[in-house]
């Protein structure tokens, strides 16, 4: 299935950056605790990202063929002290800079060490992506604030999501994707407001092999339909099923025992 330009995805990611910049700079509390991850404070989860970050653009600058430990990355863990917002944005917009040029200069096809999928820059600079754009619905929701995202990102991130959690279920033999088996199930997501060129529909089958998955419209033991980005954000557990403009047809169940499930990442 086609993804997103290399040149996309590292647009986004300093796109998203610059809008997690602008949620630590919003006057947020950032020790408020963030409500989709309870074990993380604001300022937690933006120093999460920015070391996320950070250790990608150290396993990219380098080439890395194997893991590079956390504690091996400068700064990964963020300024010194805490509570300080013009720190914690410097060190962000500098997390940022420091992957996107790294990912720009290497190319979607440059060699690097990945936990699934193909081992290239392309890898991350499609995970980096998806993962500051979810966590920073994280950072809106703990701040109070609006949240959108583009179009094709959203789609690109639920397509990734299924390849991650069907990785996870044929290589993790304990993560909890394992028990997506359902003979006969099947969920349907559905994009009320996309335009026909996005095809924003999939199809998840849980068969008695493990969950498959395509693009289209097809029938299902259950449909979850709204907005893509509230499409998006319940997926990824970042939604409650029942928020403002979603809707759930079929068994709902079925949703939810998928729900439960689906927590790689």
């Amino acid at each position: 299935m086609p993804v997103l330009t290399h040149d996309r995805y590292c647009d986004e990611i300093a796109d998203q950056v610059d809008r997690l910049r602008a949620v630590v700079t919003s006057g947020a509390d950032l020790s408020a605790t963030v409500p989709t991850c309870p074990d993380w404070s604001l300022e937690d989860l933006v120093r999460h990202m920015g070391g996320a970050l950070r250790w990608v653009d150290a396993l990219v600058r380098t080439r890395a063929q194997e893991n590079i430990p956390e504690e091996q990355v400068p700064l990964a863990g963020g300024p010194p002290g805490r509570g300080d917002a013009a720190a914690l944005d410097e060190w962000l917009g500098q997390s940022g800079e420091l992957v996107v040029g790294a990912l720009r200069e290497a190319g979607p096809e440059a060699g690097v060490w990945a936990w699934a999928g193909t081992p290239t820059s392309g890898f991350w600079a499609r995970r980096m992506a998806h993962e500051i754009t979810v966590h920073r619905a994280d950072a809106t929701l703990a701040a109070g604030l609006p949240y959108e995202v583009a179009p094709d990102i959203a789609a690109d991130a639920l397509d990734e999501w299924l390849q991650i959690v069907e990785w996870a279920q044929r290589n993790l033999p304990r993560d909890p994707a394992k028990d997506l088996r359902r003979p006969g199930a099947g969920i349907h997501l559905h994009a009320t407001d996309a335009g026909p060129e996005l095809n924003a529909e999939w199809l998840v089958e849980l068969g008695a092999d493990g969950m498959s998955w395509r693009r289209g419209h097809e029938k299902a033991t259950v449909a979850l339909r709204g907005p893509l980005t509230s499409v998006l954000l319940a997926f990824y557990r970042r939604l409650p099923l029942d928020a403002p403009g979603l809707e759930v047809l079929g068994e709902r169940e079925v949703l939810e025992f998928w729900l439960e499930r689906a927590t790689f990442g």
